[in-house]
């Protein structure tokens, strides 16, 4: 009855507009996984909690990928609370205190790390949120505009950087095609994420911010003003009280700090090619394609942990004991993410058992089939993406649904421009949705690197997201026609910032009005 229709959306939008409404995210979630179940079982009492517990949050939660997931994010959490016991994130949070002098500084430099940062979303948002926070709290930056840095350089670096788990996730969607050699070829036309970096420097640059970001940045000078940056609530991603803060070695050097992510990253580099056969005769290329980002990431980051611990007792800025007491400390980090993420998976279980993505796939095949708006696809494709992966909370999911449809669509002719075009707009448009939802796992783990209030986020983040997606859309349009990234992205480009300049010019008058 309610499969297969606009129905399945609605366990998504009820527990998207609970969020937003209420500010409070574990409730929002369960509600629209309970819905989800009472729309699956016809309204069944006992088969809503099957369904909810058994076929939802028990089977995510015995999912392989998921599990792995899970892992990585407590050998991170663990590897972060290591770093911070020995003094190595205060180290270097005196060095860029001394070095970074100014607030555009200090958002400039999260960006870049951000930016190189660029093998894993989920590595990107804690590790930097971890080595940022001092700097950027010291400079009176909120932590809603650094958890939105933060989001703003995770998913859109990952979907244009060919190594990359997301470019590994991408491989195999098109069957008879390499996928890495599509992946390269759709980067100039991945035009949500490359506006969204020029739209972060073009705020840094310009000096101003707007909607709610505004007002949290005005209240984080008001802190600063006043000494206090540290307000609890600013510091923790649901609001709660904090814990005491643990004692911090006083022989920490940034080298702490660095080598254990000098080792994270080497490690999951090769813990992904070797899950991919890297070690079996594969080429590199094909190996980071082949390989199994969720098995690799555990591998990569268990050994980086393993080696930091030597490393911190060696160079005496913590005992055995010590190390050992600060990893279940990380592990207590890493709760809220974890159950928000466990909450997220249900509800996508929810949805994909009622079939919103044959709704979806139905919906694009239609437009497809009418050659009158071919020219269109890329826009429509970016529109119908974001909607869905806003709706799941999943860009993988999305672009997993989408790309397979678009390549059917054009006869996977990687020669065909308007295919790449359509392709990569599936990719923008599902890290667009990504970037907007609050049950996106992505966004919920830049609430966490960033320590902030989850639907603070969400919220201060949602106009800027919504600008870059808004011209997105033209660019798709012109795209669609043009169909040469030479000419389109330095257009797309100057639209973003033409953009962003008449907001500025506007801002102003409406604070009087």
């Amino acid at each position: 009855m309610f499969a297969n229709s606009f129905w399945a959306l609605l366990p998504a939008i009820i527990a998207i507009a609970l969020a937003l409404i209420t500010k409070e995210v574990y409730s929002s979630l369960f509600i629209g996984i309970v819905v989800g179940g009472l729309l699956y079982t016809n309204f069944s009492f006992t088969g809503t909690i099957q369904h909810v517990f058994v076929d939802g949050m028990i089977g995510q939660l015995s999912d392989s990928w998921n599990v792995g997931i899970l892992i990585f994010l407590v050998v991170l959490g663990a590897m972060v609370m290591l770093m911070n016991r020995a003094g190595g994130s205060a180290a270097f949070g005196r060095w860029a205190v001394a070095h970074v002098k100014t607030k555009a500084g200090a958002q400039v430099a999260t960006i870049v790390l951000g930016c190189l940062i660029f093998i894993d979303d989920y590595f990107n948002c804690l590790t930097v949120g971890s080595v940022m926070r001092p700097l950027t709290d010291k400079h009176g930056i909120s932590r809603e505009k650094l958890a939105y840095l933060i989001d703003a350089t995770a998913a859109p670096i990952c979907i244009i950087a060919p190594i990359s788990s997301w470019a590994a996730a991408v491989n195999g969607f098109v069957d008879g095609v390499n996928g890495l050699t599509l992946f390269v070829k759709a980067i100039p036309f991945n035009f949500y994420a490359l506006l969204t970096i020029a739209m972060m420097f073009t705020l840094t640059w310009a000096k101003f911010d707007f909607g709610p970001m505004k007002l949290a940045e005005l209240a984080a000078h008001a802190e600063e003003q006043h000494g206090d940056n540290t307000i609890k609530e600013r510091s923790s991603m649901t609001g709660a009280e904090d814990q005491p803060t643990p004692p911090v070695s006083g022989k920490g050097r940034v080298i702490h700090l660095v080598l254990p992510i000098f080792l994270l990253i080497v490690s999951c580099i090769i813990g992904m090619i070797y899950t991919g056969g890297f070690f079996d005769g594969e080429t590199f290329v094909d190996a980071f394609a082949g390989s199994d980002a969720s098995v690799g990431l555990v591998y990569g980051s268990v050994i980086a942990l393993l080696i930091t611990v030597l490393f911190m007792i060696v160079t005496r800025v913590l005992s055995f004991k010590e190390c050992m007491n600060a990893i279940p400390e990380g592990f207590k980090s890493m709760v809220p993410a974890i159950m928000i993420l466990t909450f997220a998976w249900t509800l996508k279980a929810m949805t994909d058992s009622l079939g919103a993505a044959e709704y979806v796939a139905g919906i694009v095949e239609k437009i497809a089939d009418n050659h009158a708006l071919m020219s269109m696809i890329p826009a429509i494709v970016f529109i119908i993406g974001a909607f869905l992966a806003f709706a799941t909370g999943t860009s993988w999911g999305t672009f997993g649904i989408l790309i397979p449809i678009v390549a059917n669509v054009f006869g996977s002719d990687i020669n065909n421009t308007l295919m790449i075009v359509a392709i990569s707009a599936c990719m923008a448009g599902a890290v667009c949705g990504d970037h907007c939802s609050p049950i996106s796992d992505t966004t919920i783990m830049a609430s966490a690197g960033a320590q902030c209030n989850h639907i603070k986020h969400v919220s201060t983040q949602l106009p800027y997201a919504l600008t870059v997606a808004a011209v997105s859309v033209v660019c798709y349009i012109i795209a669609g026609f043009v169909r040469n990234w030479i000419i389109c992205l330095p257009v797309s480009i100057a639209l973003m910032v033409v953009t962003l300049l008449i907001i500025r010019a506007i801002a102003p008058k409406e604070a009087h009005d």
